[in-house]
Formats: C-alpha cells, structure tokens, sequence
C-alpha cells in the first residue's frame, strides 16, 4: 500500500471516530494523534534500516510536537486512531494491531528494566480492533485478543481473551457481549469514582 493510501485511511479513520472531526483539512492540520502515528512510521522506516539514532532523535522531536511517545522499534499495525494524543507512550517492543483506538494519556509499557533480549517482548501485544480508554496502562509483555475494550484508568497486566472488557486497578477481565462491549465503550472517557 503506498504513502498516500495510508494517509488517506488515517484521515478516514480519525473523520469515523471523532464526531469533532468536521472536514479532512481539520484532521491533517489539527490532529497531533494522527501527526505522531505518521512520524512514527518515518522514525521506524529509519529504525529498521538500521539509523537508530537518527530514529530516536527525530521520535523524540516529534514527541515534542505532538505529546505522543512512539518508539521507533514498536510494531503498530493500519489505522491506528489515537484520540487527543497527549501523553500517549507506546514502548519499544510493543505490537499494535490494525484497527486500533487510543485515547489519552495511554501507556503500553514494560514492567522489566532489563534490556530486549534475544527478540524478547517487554511490552503488550493488542490484537485488531482493541480500544483502551483515556490513562489506561497496559504493562508488561502481556496479549489483548482482538475487539478488547479497556475502560478509562485500568492498569492491566494479565492477559485478556478476545472481545474481553478490562475494568479497573487492577484490571478485571470480564466477558463481554457485543451490547456489553458498546456500553464499556460509552465509559472510556470516563474517570471512575472515588472509592
């Protein structure tokens, strides 16, 4: 698929997702989630050919920028829609799936603070489809099966079978019915009460 093609899916992506978004100009001049998903793919084009420091430093300009963190060595699939963007970290070895939603303040992190080993993953894999809801961290080399939802603030560090929902600190994996799943996902820019 060319440049222009993923550009275009992304516009689409972020138009479909956000009700804010009104024109496609908006989303191309005013959508530093989007902005970061396409410094990524440069920093990470650069990163596999081996240009590793000119990867981070321009990763990191670009966090600059946006407010969203992409290591250049994670693995993020098509139409990732990252909502808001700011504060956004996505960990070196993390792997992401197509179709995927974030909202702010997302972690996808590592628990250990030992290096990659041997290809060894230290970050979380999310399966096609996942939606993790606005301060969610998601740590460790853990597995989200495909069309999780993960509601506003849950810390999750068990893995999750697929169309699972993962509610609060720490995470609790419930099944979920396609109503129950549209429900989680109404509360993800939620903050939960307190206890």
């Amino acid at each position: 698929m060319g440049v222009f093609a993923r550009v275009r899916e992304d516009i689409a992506m972020a138009q479909r997702h956000d009700p804010a978004a009104h024109s496609k100009a908006e989303v191309v001049l005013g959508y530093s989630g989007v902005h970061a998903v396409w410094a990524y793919r440069i920093t990470h084009r650069l990163w596999l050919g081996g240009y590793r420091l000119p990867a981070r430093l321009l990763s990191q300009f670009a966090r600059f920028l946006t407010g969203v963190e992409i290591h250049p060595g994670a693995s993020i699939g098509r139409r990732l829609f990252i909502d808001h963007g700011m504060g956004v970290v996505i960990g070196e070895t993390a792997v992401v799936g197509d179709d995927v939603m974030l909202y702010h303040g997302v972690t996808l992190g590592g628990k250990s603070r030992h290096g990659v080993v041997a290809g060894a993953r230290r970050h979380p894999l999310l399966h096609d489809g996942v939606t993790v809801g606005a301060g969610a961290k998601i740590l460790g080399p853990i597995t989200l099966g495909e069309w999780c939802t993960v509601g506003a603030n849950a810390v999750v560090t068990k893995d999750a079978p697929a169309r699972s929902i993962l509610l609060g600190i720490p995470a609790r994996v419930q099944p979920g019915t396609a109503e129950d799943i549209k429900a989680a996902r109404c509360l993800l820019s939620s903050t939960p009460e307190p206890a």
